[in-house]
């Protein structure tokens, strides 16, 4: 006599776990994981770097968000781990708000609390400091005006020296604002050098001459949600390729991608919220 694989009862108790692991994925994706901070730390070899700085954190942040849709004690607890680090120079990698009804009262509640390097801070900014459609020129003033209050000066195609090491600070693409050739004029080769650039899709354009060495980028989120063993299935870069993390150019350059301290929806899934430490070397 034949034994029956699957009784009604088996088949319901499989549905049933099934919903709950379901239930579990989910409530992990929305309340979990977009506030499940992970401090990645990891060397920074950078040519010429003077002795002085060799063993010197760099921490750097992107993609902040500040907004009614990211949580400000989320930000708040995560500023004041990056600060009892007291790290040597922190640089913002743009996108520090998203803007709606709740966007200033955010920055005027958070925006103190932004972690400042012992030796420099530097900043940059993103597609969406620009606000509606990348183009309001108001809201970058307004963002700049309040990071100057915090010491962190925005750098607008410029060119910032900490300490011997000089931050390239290049502005934002989508906003039409990026202009490296006028960056790269302020930039000594001869010099210990590293770039700051919103969208890492900049890489792939004109102007870069013959830089060589590391590019911080923000931009894409780490996709925010990427199935296991599988990209994520959005992305806002033409180069698929620019995820997050570590991506030599192979042209002398490297790419370092930062996955984004907030987010534009609260979901997250196996691309947790990050600040990165380097260790300069």
């Amino acid at each position: 006599m034949k034994r029956k694989l699957f009784t009604r009862r088996r088949l319901l108790q499989l549905g049933i776990g099934a919903v709950a692991a379901g239930g579990a994925t989910l409530g992990h994706t929305f309340f979990v994981e977009p506030f499940w901070l992970e401090i990645v730390e990891r060397k920074l070899p950078v040519k010429r770097l003077p002795e002085n700085l060799k063993g010197r954190t760099l921490v750097q942040i992107s993609d902040i968000h500040a907004s009614g849709r990211v949580s400000g004690e989320f930000l708040l607890e995560s500023f004041k781990k990056v600060s009892e680090m007291k790290p040597d120079i922190v640089v913002y990698t743009g996108d520090f708000v998203t803007l709606d009804e709740e966007t200033e009262r955010q920055m005027e509640r958070i925006f103190p609390h932004l972690p400042v390097g012992s030796m420099g801070t530097a900043a940059i900014l993103g597609n969406h400091d620009y606000g509606v459609n990348w183009q309001e020129e108001a809201w970058a003033r307004k963002i700049i005006s309040a990071l100057e209050a915090r010491n962190i000066p925005v750098l607008r195609n410029q060119v910032l020296e900490i300490a011997g090491l000089q931050i390239v600070g290049i502005d934002d693409v989508w906003a039409g604002k990026f202009q490296p050739e006028k960056a790269f004029a302020e930039m000594e080769k001869s010099r210990a050098a590293i770039v700051l650039s919103h969208n890492p899709d900049t890489v792939d354009t004109d102007g870069w001459g013959d830089y060589s060495g590391w590019i911080l980028s923000g931009h894409t989120h780490g996709g925010q949600c990427k199935p296991p063993f599988l990209p994520p299935p959005l992305l806002p870069v033409l180069n698929r390729r620019y995820t997050a993390g570590h991506i030599p150019l192979n042209d002398g350059r490297d790419l370092y991608i930062n996955r984004a301290l907030g987010y534009l929806h609260q979901v997250r899934f196996n691309v947790r919220p990050e600040v990165t430490v380097f260790e300069l070397c």
